[in-house]
């Protein structure tokens, strides 16, 4: 059974946020239903979500993970997936800890089986709420508009940074750029804040300064990187040699892009596009939005780019300040777009 409604404060700074979540991204009507899942520590910000969907009207289930399962997760508890799949949209809410991708991989399993409108807010912050989920999220989706249509032509997309970076993606028609930016349609979930385009290209190569952030659980851990860069030189998509001052992050990356046989591979190249997102704060879910290039090594959303191959792991990087061509076109210098 969903969990009964929990009573706490609502912090009237999180409600802007919260009301783009519920009713610009997502656009949950009164005759609908949302699954919202949540845990202990992210208890605030999933009440100010559940108090937008009580004023819309609609049916709600809210689940804290605690409540139902040890953490970490080794599997999605099954009373959650089951109410999932009766909802047309759903947030999942709440922080990750290690060894849970494969929870939230069975959520999204559902959510695309039956085309939910979902916004994933994993590692979600107050912080977030009060920058990049206060966005104009039509205006972004305005932008990645104009952004995905010129990246559908491009055969090449190269980027340089002032770090060192020198990386180029080539791209077959065969892989479909997608627009994930804040408005949310059964197409393809989408993490809140939004504000990016990507694809999975059919080739990469170059050098990659991670200057910014990594993703997964290693954001958590290692935060901004801007004092100690990973330097990630890619040959043929595949990552070829890792060069890193903090010998324990070194490792940690290596061995997470050693999971499987796929785990070392360029799985997505991102363009970020939420201009709200002025500067990184150390947390994957808003930094991967900065305008920018970010790439992942792993899975790559195989099921929406119609990529041949699947990973384990999916693992994002981000760096600062980029210099973009779309082919011969220059659409961003210094980090601001020329779009």
């Amino acid at each position: 059974m969903p969990d009964r409604a929990y009573t706490v404060t609502i912090d009237p700074e999180l409600q802007p946020g919260a009301r783009n979540a519920i009713r610009d991204c997502l656009r949950l009507k009164p005759d609908e239903r949302i699954t919202i899942i949540t845990d202990e520590v992210t208890r605030d910000i999933a009440a100010a979500l559940q108090c937008e969907v009580e004023e819309v009207g609609a049916a709600h289930s809210v689940f804290v993970l605690e409540e139902h399962a040890e953490r970490p997760l080794t599997d999605m508890p099954q009373v959650i997936l089951e109410d999932l799949a009766q909802s047309q949209v759903s947030i999942f809410c709440a922080q990750t800890q290690r060894g849970e991708l494969r929870s939230r991989m069975q959520m999204s399993d559902v959510v695309n089986q039956n085309r939910i409108r979902h916004g994933h807010m994993v590692n979600i912050t107050r912080q977030i709420m009060l920058e990049g989920m206060r966005a104009d999220f039509r205006a972004i989706d305005a932008l990645s508009q104009r952004l995905v249509e010129r990246a559908r032509r491009a055969k090449k997309i190269k980027c340089r940074t002032p770090a060192g970076t020198d990386f180029e993606g080539e791209f077959s028609p065969a892989l479909k750029w997608l627009k994930t930016s804040g408005i949310i349609t059964p197409d393809k979930w989408g993490n809140l804040p939004g504000g990016e385009i990507f694809t999975s290209p059919m080739n990469s190569n170059g050098v990659f300064v991670v200057d910014g952030v990594v993703g997964d659980y290693l954001c958590q851990k290692y935060g901004d990187l801007q004092e100690t860069p990973l330097t990630i030189e890619v040959k043929d998509n595949r990552i070829r040699e890792l060069r890193c001052d903090d010998k324990e992050l070194l490792e940690e990356f290596r061995a997470y892009t050693s999971t499987d046989e796929n785990s070392n591979r360029v799985g997505e190249f991102a363009v970020g596009t939420n201009t709200a997102c002025t500067h990184v704060i150390g947390n994957i879910l808003q930094d991967e939005k900065i305008p920018g290039i970010h790439i992942a090594f792993g899975h790559p959303y195989s099921e929406h780019t119609g990529a041949k191959w699947v990973s384990k792991t999916h693992i994002d990087c981000v760096g600062r300040d980029f210099d973009i061509w779309f082919d011969d076109e220059k659409v961003m210098e210094g980090g601001k777009f020329l779009v």
